[in-house]
């Protein structure tokens, strides 16, 4: 059989710029299955939709409560995970590759923020590079940048400053960077710029858009909790239609 993150890894590469890797993100075991019955070839678990199905504030989920949710995730599908585990709930990165490899899990996402303030970009890296060495090649690692989502100095150039932290990261061993909230147009020049492939936040309504996204520069295109979101407006206007 194949290696999962092998496959996962794969998945990112030789893309036609119009056909970026479309990760949507399940939040249970049920919405999972669901998306692999869809058609997709992977699965990309967003900590913010895992938080709501939890009953927790985005960011406020403990760590046992999210690993043992991606454990469910992984059991229900057939497909590879890669999961978004915030900035790793103050665990050293040995103990991450250990909990997500337990899980079933053949990637994650590691933001470079914690609080809304931004780590120091080579601290990150530091810490990147640790993970690198103790997950080998049995984990894809996307480096989450944050530093269009706080607050920058009068005057900061962020798509510099999020080239600049994205150079870091890709050296320090990720596979894949995540400018969120970056603006399209800032993709290109982000893309050029980074030896790695680039992940960009999209829509799940407008499949126009996400091949946008994919010849701006995009390589793959999560959608964070915007499913989960869906799905409970969903259940939100059935419930007024049945009182």
């Amino acid at each position: 059989m194949a290696d999962p993150a092998a496959v996962f890894r794969a998945l990112h590469h030789g893309r036609a710029p119009d056909d970026p890797l479309v990760l949507p993100g399940p939040w249970d075991a049920a919405s999972a299955r669901a998306l692999e019955e869809a058609g997709f070839p992977a699965l990309a678990i967003p900590s913010a939709g895992v938080a709501a199905s939890l009953g927790h504030e985005d960011g406020r989920t403990p760590a046992d409560e999210m690993f043992a949710a991606v454990t469910r995730i992984v059991r229900a599908v057939s497909v590879p995970v890669s999961a978004d585990i915030e900035a790793g709930y103050g665990l050293e990165p040995e103990e991450l590759v250990d909990r997500l490899l337990a899980a079933g899990a053949v990637g994650c996402n590691l933001e470079d923020s914690v609080d809304g303030v931004l780590l120091d970009p080579d601290r990150q890296a530091d810490r990147l590079a640790r993970f690198r060495a103790a997950a080998g090649d049995r984990l894809f690692l996307n480096a989450r940048v944050d530093v269009h989502l706080h607050a920058a100095p009068s005057g900061t150039d962020r798509a510099s400053a999020a080239t600049g932290r994205a150079l870091r990261y890709a050296a320090a061993g990720a596979d894949c960077v995540y400018p969120i909230a970056a603006p399209p147009d800032d993709l290109p020049r982000l893309a050029a710029a980074v030896p790695v492939p680039l992940n960009a936040i999209g829509t799940p309504d407008s499949p126009a858009a996400v091949r946008r996204l994919g010849e701006l520069g995009a390589s793959r295109v999560t959608f964070g909790p915007a499913l989960q979101r869906l799905a409970a407006a969903a259940v939100r206007e059935a419930a007024q239609r049945l009182r």
